[in-house]
């Protein structure tokens, strides 16, 4: 498939993910220390073992769930290997509308520490985590706050078109037919959530402002900034991108960026010589698109991404 446009839309609509059954998800609830909820989706390994093996633990990305091709890839691959599968949802993510006022956001390290706590506390084996998109910006965030503490809680990491440049890629995604198809792609959900959550909590922003706004900027500007203690945009953009702290990183790393993802920017990757003393692999295929990566005889399938991802990922379990 030609460009990345067509990488990235192919694979979420028509990619055969290649199961022999879809996954069967078994949702856990838990209570955040804060009176709201995370929804957790299981895909448990099929033995009586399975507390010992392997566990992978998939974020999503931006407006995704356990639904999104991605993670249903990720789950099917999971199978295969006889591993568990955890899928955690961010909040507002998993069908129903979070309690408390906070959403979630590109740098949410603290969400993702206490998701990883909570699977942590439920599952004996080692723990793989793999984020994608939005997901995988918080997921870096997350081991670059922890330090030396990560490799406790986690394996080996992996990042997925994570957007390390949150500047560059709000303003690339506003962009041309990128504006057209992903900004009101996303919008679409976005906005109609947000105006529920003002209905439940009046004053958290200005909803007649949000519904005029055209693009990920104005949305981050008017909700996700003030509902997460950000000055605006830009500071939320300065302080939650993963991109400059990379060398912080202790724990083995794989962070995957498709040259031709149509908004991360190639220029907004992270150069692969800064990185040589840090525990971090880079892989900057040519092709890909955004969480893309379409493998296999036509239609293709979506399975590509996560066999080469899980592949690198079972390096570090010994």
């Amino acid at each position: 498939m030609p460009g990345g446009h067509a990488q990235t839309i192919w694979p979420k609509l028509f990619a055969r993910l290649h199961h022999a059954a879809p996954p069967v998800l078994r949702r856990e609830r838990w209570d955040s220390p804060d009176g709201d909820f995370i929804d957790c989706d299981w895909v448990d390994a099929p033995d009586p073992e399975r507390q010992t093996r392997p566990l992978l633990v998939l974020f999503h990305g931006l407006e995704g769930s356990s639904a999104s091709h991605y993670a249903q890839a990720f789950a099917s691959q999971a199978q295969q290997l006889g591993w568990g599968c955890a899928l955690p949802h961010f909040r507002g993510c998993s069908g129903e509308l979070n309690r408390a006022p906070r959403a979630y956001h590109s740098g949410d390290f603290a969400e993702i520490g206490w998701m990883l706590a909570q699977l942590r506390a439920r599952h004996a084996g080692p723990l793989l985590a793999v984020g994608v998109s939005l997901g995988g910006n918080a997921l870096l965030r997350w081991a670059q706050e922890a330090g030396e503490q990560a490799g406790q809680t986690v394996r080996a990491l992996a990042a997925i078109s994570a957007p390390l440049d949150l500047a560059a890629a709000s303003q690339a995604i506003h962009q041309g037919l990128n504006r057209v198809i992903y900004t009101r792609y996303f919008l679409r959900s976005m906005i109609p959530k947000a105006l529920q959550q003002l209905q439940r909590h009046p004053g958290l922003f200005d909803g007649a402002a949000l519904a005029r706004a055209r693009s990920l900027i104005e949305f981050d500007e008017l909700v996700t900034a003030p509902l997460h203690g950000f000055r605006n945009a830009a500071d939320y953009y300065a302080r939650a991108s993963a991109g400059p702290q990379l060398a912080r990183l202790r724990v083995p790393s794989l962070v995957l960026n498709a040259r031709n993802d149509p908004f991360v920017p190639f220029h907004s990757m992270p150069a692969p010589r800064r990185y040589e003393q840090a525990p971090i692999t880079l892989w900057q295929p040519a092709h890909g698109g955004h969480v893309g990566f379409p493998t296999g005889r036509w239609p293709g399938s979506a399975l590509g991404l996560p066999g080469s991802v899980c592949a690198w990922l079972e390096q570090h379990l010994e």
